[in-house]
């Protein structure tokens, strides 16, 4: 049985309000899952995806990279939210520190078992949390999120293992940008996997989602295989802690 509560914490002048939720039934701490969110902000279904964390034993700590009440709309165009932290990543880093650094202190967190998950921009941000190389985060998986480099400085090597799980038919990630992110990765040390989900295409997890003109289409084998993926990975990556 899941138990969610709303979090706030701070980045800079900008109030923030994480959903974080965790089965009630043991007070032991155990592994943390942040979740980022995609374009349209932290609404009812990543609320729903962070139930579906928490149900597999992990404090799920669903991010807010936008600010407390700043959502679009889940069939909307979203671009106005999320352009500006495309446009500035070093605020996107700040904004994902401060959700890491929130997260830490939930007294059912193992600090030793961090790692973040996200989705379309979500996976960006789970990608550039990897990047930032902060301490202590151990994994970090993107659904088919976009791979552009943030570029802010020289990369430092990067200790969290990767997941990319792309959707090979997906327009936001061409092949070039699948190539340069393998290649980037590579270069900062990182233990990566990548997992091409063949005929499929942005937002492949999304059920009921059909736009192919608009390269959007949901792939119910590639949403089945991907999330298996995902937790094969991180049933590795939470070896029981030293602790």
């Amino acid at each position: 049985m899941g138990q969610g509560t709303f979090v706030e914490y701070r980045e800079g002048g900008t109030d923030c309000e994480a959903y974080v939720t965790w089965d009630s039934r043991s007070d032991a701490r155990r592994p943390c899952v942040l979740l980022a969110h995609a374009w349209d902000g932290l609404n009812a279904p990543m609320r729903e995806k962070a139930e579906e964390l928490a149900a597999l034993g992990y404090v799920c700590f669903a991010l807010d990279v936008y600010g407390k009440g700043v959502r679009g709309g889940v069939a909307d165009d979203n671009s106005r939210l999320m352009a500006p932290f495309m446009a500035d990543r070093a605020l996107l880093r700040r904004r994902l520190l401060a959700g890491f650094e929130a997260a830490l202190r939930h007294p059912l967190v193992d600090a030793d078992r961090v790692a973040i998950i996200g989705y379309c921009f979500g996976g960006l941000c789970a990608l550039d949390l990897a990047r930032s190389a902060v301490p202590g985060l151990k994994a970090a998986v993107s659904f088919h999120g976009v791979l552009k480099p943030p570029r802010l400085e020289p990369q430092e090597p990067i200790s969290a293992k990767v997941l990319i799980l792309h959707g090979w038919e997906d327009p936001t990630g061409p092949s070039p940008d699948v190539l340069a992110v393998a290649r980037e990765l590579t270069e900062a040390g990182a233990d990566w996997q990548l997992h091409a989900h063949g005929h499929a295409m942005h937002a492949f997890t999304y059920p009921g989602l059909h736009n192919p003109q608009a390269g959007l289409q949901y792939h119910p084998a590639a949403a089945r295989r991907s999330w298996a993926a995902m937790r094969t990975f991180l049933d590795e990556v939470f070896e029981p802690s030293p602790r």
